[in-house]
């Protein structure tokens, strides 16, 4: 058993106390979102033999058409693709964009620069990687206001007769800010299509998954996306991600994942079915425990004299909590810490490394049963100035308890708390 300083659990205990009313708050999200859940999957008889895998080309899957209609019912929308084929959510919003969007269109970002692995999709024009810039395809983006808000009159002036499709990122990304909640998103598909009635509205949906009640497509969104091994696959999925919205837009993305005319006809489950309906039915819960650990999390580090956003007692969109630190050293020791609380891997040292996809160089705590699976704890961030580290998941409430209080014994330890 790890030995924490008296000091650090007398905080942990306070933080307890101190969170009980917003505990109490989202145990009835988790409630409504699993009985959302369990009603989809009844409707549309679930049974066992539509866990059973496919291979070749696994035409008239049942069990992965009525997983697609399951997701659908879920996230309100008018159809799904749900894929194991997906290799990460980057991948995922990558096939929903090159989907829907044409060479002469634009792609417009109203919430500022999207997060960092996304850059590379977009690209510059003649960098030969096969990016929407290679194709011909535009993109802007809108800076978000001081304050954290969209800049209408700067969106307003930035959409013109090319702009095909809007982009809002739902969380915080690697950025000092609050995310959106999906009743925000829902006023930002209002404006938008007064502006311009035709335009498409896609919105990354990564880590924000039954953090709410209503998911964005429910409040107007044309088209979300997100990767299983974050929130929706509840710690079991073992891989993929998921496409929801209007019925042409997600089969033009099934077209862009296998090839025009086949779209989501075909793709063997190989054996993963079970896992990702058994994701999907765990993951109210397990989203419900990551999201208490984060609101603990803020409380103590607040009560160790960091800042944190959200605070604990704001409301909750997303399963991310950012922690600013004072320094390098502070950061380091943080993820450093969370890393020696994970029950697989948890004898190696992260250190900073120029991971692919992202622009500077990354400290990455990952001690998962599923490699990169941001449900579980895990923590990251980029060494640059303001020194902001962020930490996501835990399938249990006591992994995360565990990890903050590591975290916190190791800048201890380092006489850095």
């Amino acid at each position: 058993m790890a030995a924490f300083a008296e000091d650090i659990l007398q905080a942990a205990e306070a933080a307890e106390l101190e969170i009980e009313s917003a505990v109490k708050n989202l145990e009835r999200i988790v409630d409504k979102n699993q009985w959302k859940i369990i009603e989809a999957f009844q409707r549309h008889q679930v049974s066992d033999y539509h866990f059973a895998g496919s291979t070749g080309y696994a035409y008239n899957d049942r069990g992965r058409e009525v997983l697609d209609l399951v997701y659908a019912d879920v996230f309100g929308a008018e159809a799904a693709l749900v894929r194991p084929h997906f290799a990460s959510g980057t991948h995922t919003i990558s096939t929903a964009l090159f989907g829907v969007l044409r060479p002469g269109d634009e792609l417009l970002y109203i919430t500022g620069t999207p997060y960092d692995t996304l850059h590379k999709v977009i690209g510059k024009t003649g960098d030969g990687t096969g990016s929407l810039a290679d194709f011909g395809i535009g993109y802007g983006e809108v800076a978000l206001t001081p304050e954290g808000g969209v800049d209408w009159d700067e969106v307003a002036l930035s959409i013109n007769d090319n702009t095909k499709v809007i982009g809002i990122q739902r969380s915080r990304g690697y950025d000092w800010r609050s995310s959106f909640t999906v009743s925000q998103i829902g006023e930002m598909v209002r404006k938008v299509k007064e502006l311009k009635p035709d335009i498409i509205v896609f919105v990354d949906n990564c880590y924000g998954e039954f953090t709410e009640e209503l998911e964005p497509t429910q409040v107007g969104a044309d088209l979300i996306a997100g990767s299983l091994i974050k929130n929706p696959g509840g710690g079991i999925a073992e891989t993929g991600g998921y496409i929801c919205g209007r019925r042409e837009l997600v089969e033009l993305a099934a077209y862009r994942l296998t090839a025009p005319g086949i779209g989501g006809e075909v793709g063997a489950m190989l054996g993963t079915t079970r896992g990702l309906y058994q994701g999907l039915f765990l993951a109210p819960h397990t989203v419900g425990q990551a999201v208490k650990g984060s609101i603990f999390a803020a409380s103590v580090f607040a009560r160790c004299g960091f800042e944190t956003k959200p605070a604990w007692n704001e409301p909750r969109t997303d399963l991310i909590q950012a922690v600013a630190f004072d320094g390098p050293d502070h950061l380091i020791a943080f993820v450093q810490g969370i890393q020696r609380a994970a029950a697989v891997d948890s004898h190696v040292v992260p250190e900073p490394w120029d991971m692919p996809g992202y622009e500077h160089p990354v400290i990455m705590a990952a001690g998962t049963f599923i490699q990169g699976g941001s449900l579980e704890l895990s923590a990251d961030a980029p060494i640059r100035a303001p020194y902001i580290g962020y930490m996501q998941g835990g399938l249990t409430y006591s992994h995360v308890k565990y990890g903050v209080l590591m975290a916190l014994q190791s800048m201890k330890d380092r006489k850095l708390l």
